[in-house]
This record gives structure tokens, sequence and C-alpha cells, in this order.
């Protein structure tokens, strides 16, 4: 598994019954987690001590409790890449930022700083920029595109926080694939992909996204802006179902038909202070050239 276990102001406290106990810097919070369908015998006193919690609606949704406990907003550093992100409990149980990502940050930020040469990054569905400010402060060059302008806005905040305001980062609020599809045409290439595509979602005419149906077209189609000596493509995923081997077998069909290059793939997670193990958060798999 690829763990993020070098968080200081991040922490998995516990999870049990469907939900999860985390510490974000000062603050603890529990979410409902549908992979935690397990019933601890003993769970930690924290519980009851939790400053907020997400409740879900039985109609669909939901809403937080206790929110007067928290200001509006706050910030957790993570101290192994002096990166800083803005914590904001949001709609669907979303904080802002998705923790065990920092697995991912670590691996193509050694890759970024070992290349040797100038790296140009591009990062779909890029959501708040946590890949984004990793790369940049990597030493990248980072095209970030998300569809959703709230996103992105919050993601240049990020990039504000971690001392990333004058490197060359590019916001892009627009359609990931049109976007794709145009820097094809313009015959603008990059190093290195990211990418984390939702599990259902519209297009920017109506048109319905599914990952099981359009993942594989999507990854053959970003081939299409790659340079002539990539450095790593990375396909992340939070849909249930979709095995890291399946994604894996995906990059080897796309970029490792015409590029060579190897392929790992596993589950991300984060480790679990109360029992020892560590949490599975969803799933990556990660192409990098054989000379890397």
């Amino acid at each position: 598994m690829f763990t993020a276990d070098k968080w200081k102001d991040y922490e998995l406290i516990d999870c049990t019954d469907g939900k999860r106990l985390e510490r974000w810097g000062k603050y603890t919070l529990v979410r409902p987690d549908p992979q935690v369908i397990w019933k601890n015998s003993a769970t930690s006193p924290l519980w009851k001590r939790a400053d907020a919690s997400y409740m879900r609606s039985k109609s669909g949704g939901g809403h937080w409790n206790g929110t007067a406990n928290l200001p509006e907003e706050w910030t957790v550093g993570y101290d192994s890449l002096g990166l800083t992100f803005k914590i904001k409990p949001m709609g669907f149980k979303h904080t802002g930022l998705f923790p065990e990502q920092a697995a991912n940050w670590e691996w193509f930020g050694d890759l970024i700083k070992n290349a040797g040469r100038p790296i140009r990054v591009l990062n779909l569905f890029a959501y708040t920029g946590g890949a984004t400010v990793a790369a940049a402060k990597a030493g990248a060059s980072v095209t970030h595109v998300d569809a959703a302008k709230g996103m992105v806005a919050q993601a240049r905040e990020n990039a504000a926080l971690s001392g990333l305001s004058d490197v060359p980062i590019r916001w892009i609020v627009d359609d990931c694939r049109k976007f794709v599809e145009r820097e094809i045409r313009r015959s603008s290439f990059y190093d290195a992909i990211i990418m984390d595509p939702p599990s259902y979602g519209r297009g920017p005419t109506g048109e319905l996204w599914k990952l099981e149906d359009n993942i594989y077209d999507f990854v053959s189609l970003c081939c299409g802006v790659l340079s002539e000596k990539p450095l790593f493509v990375l396909l992340n995923t939070y849909t249930t179902g979709l095995s890291p081997s399946t994604m894996g077998y995906i990059l080897s069909m796309t970029v490792g038909k015409t590029h060579g290059g190897k392929i790992a793939s596993d589950e991300i997670g984060l480790p679990v202070t109360a029992s020892g193990a560590v949490l599975p958060c969803g799933a990556a798999a990660r192409w990098t050239a054989e000379r890397n």
C-alpha cells in the first residue's frame, strides 16, 4: 500500500462503524466513511470530544454539527514538503484536502527533483491543488485544470500559503477533456500528467461522465500531450470497485504501449493511531520511464 505516514498536522485517530475520527491541526472532526464497515470493541475517548461532525441525511447529502466550535477556516501544514493548506468544512463531508494523497506527493516530488531537467506537469481534475503545489514545490512548472471555479480559487490560495505565488503555475477553469483536446491541437506537450477523475459528472454540454465507461478513452487521449521523454503519469481514483490493478492495466495499454516504462499500482492509505492498521482510502496507478 502507498501510505501517507509523514503527517504531523493531520492524524487519523480512530475509525469504526462507518466513521472516521480525525485531527486537522488543532481541531478534531468526525466524518463518515463507507469503507469502515467494522465496529471496534474499544474506541478512543476522543470521539466524545470532537469539535464537529458531519451527519448524513437519509434523503441525501448531510450537514455539519458543532461548527460553532470551529473557525470558518484554518490551515494545516505538511512539513515534509513545506506545504500549507486551507481547511474548511464544506458540503458532502469534505474539508478541501485529501491527506492520503501525500503518499503520491512524496513519490512524484522525488522524481521531479531528480529529473535533471525542467519538468512540465499537467494536473487534471485538480481540485484544491494538493498535487499542484507539491509538484511546483519540487520545481516543476504546472498547469492546473478543474471545471469548478471555486476549487481553482482555493488552489491558488493554497499555493500562496505555501509560498508559491510567483512560481510558474497556470490556473485553468475548464472541462478537462476539452482542454486536453485543445492542447493536442496546439501541439502543447507535458513531461508528466496527474489525473484524479470523478466517479460521475457532467460535461460542459450535459454529457454524462462515468469513470468505468470513460476512463480508458480519456487516458488514451491524454497520451497525445505527453512529451517525447515523459517522466511520470499518475492515475488516482476513489471509485469503489475499480481496483488498482485495473488502473495499472489501463496505463500499460496506453502510456506503456507507446513509451515502455514501469507501472506500480496499489491502494493509498492512512495509518490509524488507535489500531496501528492502515485505512485504505482510494487507489493509484503510477507509470514511470525505465530510465527513472
